[in-house]
């Protein structure tokens, strides 16, 4: 009996009623239940964070992906310039070459046209000055209708003989 008067003795008997009327309430399934939902709940939200963490990755992959070729792009680009860069050089400097040439040629033949042109003005006035000196000769030397027919032939024959 005087387990009775004894306070622990009470409190552990109400501690077992209070389990026991836990237990006859089925509050230990409600908490099981509870945990359970609780644990769905967070393996849903690991499961979506995985499901994330994979689409980011391949996201991330994927820009890479784009990024790399839009560097070798890139490069092609540059590269197709260069070579276009040079094969305009190239062109330009042919073009260039022929127009010198063209412009040489063009010049050339000015200056033999022009020599050729003076060439004729010199035998012209040769020509001339022979002809005058002829026809001043034989006029001094030649008299009458037969010095006119002489004369005329004289300087007809000095003008086929010069030209």
């Amino acid at each position: 009996m005087e387990a009775l008067q004894n306070p622990e003795t009470w409190v552990a008997v109400a501690f077992v009623i209070f389990i026991g009327l836990l237990g006859y309430l089925g509050i230990h399934r409600t908490i099981g239940k509870s945990l359970d939902d609780r644990a769905a709940r967070i393996q849903a939200e690991l499961d979506d964070a995985r499901k994330l963490k994979d689409e980011a990755a391949q996201v991330l992959a994927s820009y890479q992906r784009k990024r790399q070729e839009a560097e070798v792009e890139a490069q092609e680009i540059v590269a197709g310039a260069k070579a276009e860069a040079e094969r305009m050089a190239v062109e330009a400097k042919a073009k260039i070459e022929e127009f010198v040439a063209r412009r040489t040629k063009m010049a050339e033949t000015k200056i033999a046209q022009a020599e050729a042109q003076a060439t004729a003005d010199v035998r012209a006035a040769a020509a001339e000055a022979a002809i005058a000196a002829a026809e001043t000769i034989l006029t001094a030397e030649t008299k009458g209708a037969l010095a006119g027919q002489l004369i005329a032939k004289g300087i007809e024959d000095v003008r086929k003989k010069l030209n």
